[in-house]
């Protein structure tokens, strides 16, 4: 978890790390139309590779998972805390980004 605390772009949300120290990684149901959540483990979240990928494709989203068909799920830094949690087609981000819950707490009640 330190690796993650030092490779994030600022102190992510609480409940975030909360949910990576019950489940580092894993999948469960969401809610129609999102049908699937795939959490990366800590891990993959804090590769520096994949941060700079991100950085460029995607400034100002922190990407934390998939729906593992192609859509991402990240937590949106561009705004003020709490961070809205939006998905996204790494292809497209910006012309395909739609906002999934207003906060990683919001997220979490989703996760079935």
């Amino acid at each position: 978890m330190d690796t993650l605390r030092a490779a994030a772009p600022r102190e992510l949300p609480s409940e975030y790390y909360r949910l990576l120290e019950y489940s580092n990684g894993g999948e469960g149901p969401l809610p129609d139309p999102l049908f699937n959540f795939c959490l990366d483990p800590a891990e993959t979240a804090s590769d520096f590779e994949q941060i700079g990928m991100f950085a460029k494709t995607a400034p100002g989203l922190f990407v934390f998972g998939g729906d593992g068909g192609g859509q991402l799920f990240a937590l949106n830094l561009r705004v003020a805390a709490p961070w809205p949690i939006v998905t996204f087609d790494g292809v497209d981000p910006d012309g395909s980004m739609q906002t999934v819950a207003n906060s990683f707490a919001e997220f979490m009640a989703l996760i079935g």
